[in-house]
C-alpha cells in the first residue's frame, strides 16, 4: 500500500486572498490530504487573530470543486513549518510564487527545511497571472486607505475586512 500524499500550504492568511485561494485550487489536485496551515507567530502583526484566520481561509474554499483529489483540512501552527510538517507525516510543502522575490527568499527556505529533513519536498507553484500583484499586506493597505480591495479577496473576507477596520 503506497503512503498517502500529504500536502501543507502554510501562511499567516491574513487576510487570504483570491491568489492564496488559486494556489489552494491547484494544490488539490498534487495530494491526497492538504493541510492549510494557518501561522499563528510569523513576526507579523495580524489584522484578524488566529481563530478569525482559519474562519477566513474555511469559508473561502467552502465551495471548492467537490471533484478535488485531496480532502482538505485548515489548522494553526506555531514554530519550524519543517516541525510541523514533520508532525503531520507530510510529504509535500506547497509554495506559492508571484514574483523573483518571493524566489530568492522560498529558495534559501528549501534549502534550511531540507537540510533539516530531505524527505519532505517543497512545490512552487506560480501564482496566476491575474493574482500575480496581489499580496496580504498591500490590501490590508488599501483597505485601511479606503481603497476597493473587495476584487482581490474572496467574497467571505470583504465584510470581515470592513468590520474589522472600522474598529
Amino acid at each position: 500500500m503506497t503512503k498517502p500524499l500529504i500536502g501543507l500550504y502554510p501562511g499567516t492568511f491574513d487576510p487570504i486572498t483570491l491568489g492564496h485561494v488559486d494556489i489552494i485550487k491547484r494544490a488539490v489536485k498534487l495530494c491526497d490530504e492538504l493541510v492549510i496551515g494557518v501561522a499563528r507567530h510569523s513576526g507579523k502583526d495580524p489584522l484578524f487573530s488566529l481563530e478569525e484566520r482559519q474562519d477566513l481561509v474555511r469559508a473561502s474554499i467552502a465551495d471548492m470543486d467537490e471533484g478535488a483529489r485531496a480532502t482538505v483540512r485548515v489548522e494553526p501552527f506555531e514554530g519550524l513549518l519543517i516541525h510541523y510538517a514533520e508532525s503531520l507525516n507530510c510529504n509535500l510543502i506547497i509554495r506559492g510564487l508571484r514574483a523573483v522575490s518571493d524566489f530568492e527568499y522560498e529558495f534559501q527556505m528549501v534549502g534550511m527545511n531540507s537540510t533539516m529533513n530531505d524527505d519532505i519536498e517543497t512545490v512552487f507553484l506560480m501564482a496566476d497571472a491575474k493574482y500575480q500583484s496581489i499580496a496580504s499586506r498591500l490590501v490590508k493597505q488599501i483597505a485601511q486607505l479606503k481603497g476597493d480591495f473587495e476584487h482581490f479577496v474572496p467574497e467571505a473576507v470583504v465584510a470581515p475586512m470592513k468590520e474589522k477596520l472600522k474598529a
